[in-house]
């Protein structure tokens, strides 16, 4: 009877573990943000608010016009809400969060306020980054690869 037990322990264990692994990976690098004419990696975090970003883009790509704001950041409306997890944090280049539940903003300078982290662009040179963030408005693109 301890021997069974023991099997069945060991195969439990290994359902968590291939669990929490694919869990983790299925964040990991899925999605692109087009900026103008670049395109970036984005690695996303692993919260609600990205779990809930993905089941958007498999729908289609979304597109946020985003306006200068602050001479630290773009910003745009979403056209939908996602789900919260606000906390103040710093940002820096590349961040993208969300504000207020349905707004996207992606960083170029570096800002503390309180927002639900969504991802980092990832893999990227800081100077053309900014080059393509530019001075003015922007697209953004998200897309799933």
């Amino acid at each position: 009877m301890d021997y069974i037990k023991k099997i069945f322990f060991i195969i439990i264990l290994s359902l968590i573990a291939c669990t929490a692994v694919s869990g983790n990976d299925s964040m990991d690098d899925l999605v692109k943000v087009k900026i103008n004419d670049e395109v970036f990696d984005v690695k996303l975090e692993n919260n609600s608010a990205t779990q809930e970003l993905i089941k958007e883009l498999k729908k289609g790509n979304i597109k946020v016009n985003a306006s200068e704001y602050g001479g630290f950041e773009k910003v745009g409306d979403l056209g939908f809400s996602l789900p919260t997890s606000d906390e103040n944090i710093g940002t820096s280049l590349g961040d993208i969060v969300l504000y207020q539940g349905d707004k996207i903003s992606l960083f170029y300078g570096s800002h503390s306020w309180s927002y639900t982290k969504l991802g980092k662009i990832d893999n990227f040179d800081s100077n053309k980054l900014k080059e393509v963030l530019g001075s003015g408005d922007v697209t953004l693109e998200f897309s799933l690869k």
